[in-house]
C-alpha cells in the first residue's frame, strides 16, 4: 500500500537517466514521489565509470564510483536505478569494506571515512517492499521484462540481493501479464552498440524476436542502455513497443497522464496502450 508521509532517499541517477533516458528518470522520479518516497539528487554526482573506465583502467573506474559514495550522507539510502552504476558502486563498497588500504585512500581522497554501512538500493528493491496500490491495473498488458546481464551478480556479490523475478512479481501485482521467454538475461551488446553495431544488431534481434514468439506485446527493460539499444539496434520487420520499467509503473498510477515520455521512444507505444485501455 502507499506509505503514509514521505521517507528521504538519496539518488544517483547515472549518465543515461541524465541523458538518453530522461523518460526513465521521470517516471521513476514520479512513481517513488506517488509511493511516499522523496528522492533528494546526489550533488554534482559523477559517471560511475560505466565499462570503459572500468576495462581500461579499473583503478580510475573504482575511483570515480568512491567518489560518488563520498557524496552520499549518512543514515540515508542510496537509490540507483541503471543496473551497470549500481554493480559499480556495489563493487567499491564492497571493497571498501574488505580492504584497509582501500579505505585509507578513500579517506586520503574524498577527505572522509568510508560508511561501511551505507545500504544501496536498486529501484527494484523499493518497489519490492512498499506493496501493492489498490485500484491500480495494467489490464493484462503481456510484457516480457528483460533484465539484462549487468543485473547478474559477480562473485563478490554472491550475498547481495537477486534482482531477478522481481520485475515479474511487481507487473503481476499490478495487473500485468509477464510472459515466461528465454532472454531476460541475455546481453544487448551494451558499448559494442557504438563501437561494434554490426555484432550487437544480431545479439538485439534474437532478444526481440523471442520476446514475440513467447508473445508478448511490450518489452519492459531494467536498464536505460538495454532500451537504447533494442530500439536502434532491431531491424526485425515486426517489432514491439519498449518500456522503461517506471513507465510502465507509472502508467498503472496514473502518473504519468499527458507526459511527453513516449515521444522520445523510437516505437510508438500508444497504439497498445490505447488496446489495453491505459
Amino acid at each position: 500500500m502507499k506509505n503514509a508521509g514521505e521517507i528521504e532517499i538519496s539518488y544517483f541517477p547515472g549518465c543515461s537517466l541524465a541523458t538518453t533516458a530522461k523518460e526513465n528518470n521521470e517516471s521513476l522520479i514520479e512513481v517513488c514521489r506517488h509511493m511516499g518516497y522523496r528522492l533528494t539528487e546526489l550533488a554534482d554526482w559523477n559517471c560511475c565509470g560505466s565499462s570503459s573506465a572500468h576495462g581500461i583502467k579499473p583503478g580510475l573506474g573504482f575511483n570515480l564510483s568512491c567518489r560518488n559514495l563520498s557524496l552520499a550522507p549518512e543514515g540515508i539510502p542510496l537509490l540507483v536505478a541503471c543496473p551497470s552504476c549500481i554493480l559499480h558502486l556495489k563493487q567499491a563498497h564492497s571493497l571498501l569494506k574488505r580492504n584497509e588500504s582501500a579505505r585509507n585512500e578513500y579517506e586520503r581522497l574524498w577527505g572522509r571515512q568510508a560508511d561501511s554501512e551505507l545500504k544501496i538500493l536498486h529501484f527494484f528493491e523499493l518497489m519490492d517492499g512498499s506493496g501493492c496500490i489498490p485500484d491500480t491495473t495494467l489490464n493484462g498488458l503481456k510484457c516480457a521484462p528483460y533484465y539484462g546481464c549487468m543485473l547478474a551478480r559477480p562473485p563478490e556479490l554472491r550475498h547481495e540481493k537477486n534482482y531477478h523475478g522481481l520485475m515479474e512479481k511487481i507487473l503481476s501485482c499490478y495487473g500485468a501479464s509477464p510472459v515466461r521467454w528465454s532472454y531476460s538475461s541475455r546481453c544487448c551488446g551494451t558499448f559494442l552498440s557504438a563501437a561494434k553495431p554490426e555484432v550487437a544488431g544480431p545479439m538485439v534481434n534474437k532478444i526481440v524476436q523471442n520476446a514475440v514468439d513467447s508473445g508478448a506485446e511490450c518489452i519492459v527493460t531494467a536498464c536505460a542502455m538495454c532500451h537504447l539499444n533494442i530500439e536502434i539496434r532491431c531491424t526485425l520487420k515486426k517489432v514491439v513497443p519498449i518500456f522503461h520499467f517506471s513507465e510502465l509503473l507509472s502508467i498503472a498510477f496514473k502518473t504519468g497522464t499527458g507526459k511527453n515520455w513516449f515521444a522520445r521512444h523510437l516505437i510508438d507505444p500508444a497504439p497498445l496502450l490505447k488496446s489495453r485501455e491505459l
